[in-house]
């Protein structure tokens, strides 16, 4: 089951992936091409949908075969791998200082050369246009690697599937320009020239990707349980690039730092615009919105991207047990199923398992949104409850993961199961739903199941 929020984060990742540095240079390329040996009328048009089936082909088999080589469980290994996690946050942080004007990246030369030596030589006619397609991709994954890493990563609790249709949806939308360029090279000409305007948008670009590299670190600071990059330091960093994107968007003008100037653009002071005004309202509402938050207040769609609250993750519940501090809200037995059967057993009730993960998005989502519906809630607090994670390092998640693979036939996340106090499974709910009615009818069949009858949720 591939979730609508994510293929909606994956068009977003491939919109962003169109003004990485790597990309701007493919342009003239891509329309310099298809001026020579893209053709007309319907031959133009289809060799043009071939160019983009090329880009989508090529990034869609990175995802697919990386999936296929290494597995489900090695797919979440590699996304929950602090190693990796943080690889990716350098990376985003490069991009970044790039964008803020620290330095520049380009195609090196002798790349360059290549590609114009190879243009030369490509084959006219539709097996030069996937060609020409697969080679733009090639070429342009240096800048984009980021983005379809974190795809991976975000895909990671599914089989082959989600990954594919992540990727499609991402190489699809990075692929959409360049087909337009493709269909009509004519078009280079019509594009917005250079200005103060794309050097706000890099800056504004900029500030994003440290955003986002600071997601990256907060899954290694979850896995290495080291408890430093907490929900409420994610959302302070957040909401401060949030308000020094406000200021840079009023001050641009002022500072003659703030931003890039064309070389035909005057120099000296001038008023903000009121698309910049607007725009910088925009990112101070939104930066007033998430520092709020800072009391708990969960932030629906945003919440899935933010670390749990400590309490939630064994390492703070630990933390917690340490200083004499209780939780709040219900009792959770972390990475501790036999603690939970002993109570079933002593209170004859059912254990409620939630497989969760330290970098599951779906799961986030779940336990901030649905979990706190009054009614589930509720009905939560009729089971003891198990949440197992799945993605950690350490013979715990190992464990963890066997067991869900072996009792219940996959490591999908989320997954939720309900087993009496032996262990014999009642009833069990794969992945993510925004149904509370379909998710309550799930805790209440198993709540009226007959002991030792398995049961599956509607939508297995």
């Amino acid at each position: 089951m591939v979730d609508g929020a994510f293929l909606w984060v994956a068009m977003t990742a491939g919109a962003f992936a169109l003004v990485t540095p790597c990309v701007f240079p493919m342009i003239p390329v891509t329309a310099s091409y298809f001026a020579n040996h893209g053709g007309r009328g319907r031959r133009g048009a289809a060799n043009a949908l071939l160019f983009g089936a090329g880009i989508v082909g090529t990034f869609t088999a990175v995802g697919v075969g990386a999936s296929v080589v290494v597995g489900a469980s090695g797919m979440s290994r590699f996304a929950a791998n602090p190693w990796v996690n943080l690889g990716i946050a350098a990376l985003f942080v490069a991009f970044a200082l790039n964008f803020l004007g620290c330095f520049e990246i380009r195609i090196p030369a002798g790349v360059s050369a290549r590609i114009d030596r190879a243009l030369g030589r490509a084959p006219q006619g539709s097996w030069g246009a996937v060609l020409m397609g697969a080679l733009f991709a090639v070429t342009t994954f240096t800048c984009t690697a980021p983005f379809v890493g974190t795809l991976l990563v975000l895909a990671s609790q599914g089989e082959w599937q989600q990954p594919a249709l992540g990727l499609v949806a991402f190489s699809a939308t990075f692929a959409v320009p360049f087909f337009l360029l493709a269909l009509a090279p004519g078009l280079l000409g019509k594009l917005p020239r250079a200005g103060s305007w794309l050097g706000t948008a890099m800056v504004l670009l900029g500030l994003i990707e440290l955003g986002a590299a600071l997601k990256f670190v907060a899954n290694a600071d979850l896995v290495m349980g080291l408890g430093v990059v907490s929900r409420q330091v994610v959302l302070v960093s957040w909401a401060t690039l949030c308000f020094l994107a406000a200021v840079y968007l009023l001050a641009a003008g002022a500072l003659p730092f703030a931003r890039r100037k064309a070389p035909s653009e005057p120099r000296g002071l001038r008023r903000p615009r009121p698309f910049s005004v607007l725009t910088a309202t925009a990112f101070a509402i939104y930066g007033a919105w998430l520092a709020l938050a800072l009391d708990g207040r969960p932030l629906g769609e945003l919440e899935p991207f933010l670390p749990p609250r400590a309490e939630d993750t064994p390492a703070g519940a630990r933390a917690m047990s340490a200083r004499g501090e209780e939780r709040e809200g219900p009792f959770w037995h972390l990475n501790d199923l036999d603690a939970a059967l002993v109570e079933a057993r002593a209170e004859e009730s059912l254990v409620f398992i939630d497989f969760t993960g330290y970098t599951c998005t779906n799961c986030r989502w779940m336990e901030s949104n649905m979990f706190e519906v009054p009614e589930v809630r509720a009905h939560l607090e009729r089971f003891v409850l198990a949440r197992l994670y799945t993605d950690g390092e350490g013979e715990v998640y190992r464990k963890n993961m066997d067991y869900q693979k072996n009792a219940f036939g996959t490591i999908a996340l989320p997954l939720y199961a309900v087993v009496d106090e032996n262990g014999a499974t009642i009833s069990t709910f794969l992945g993510l739903t925004r149904d509370r009615g379909e998710f309550l009818r799930f805790l209440e069949g198993a709540l009226s199941a007959p002991a030792g009858r398995t049961t599956l949720s509607p939508s297995d």
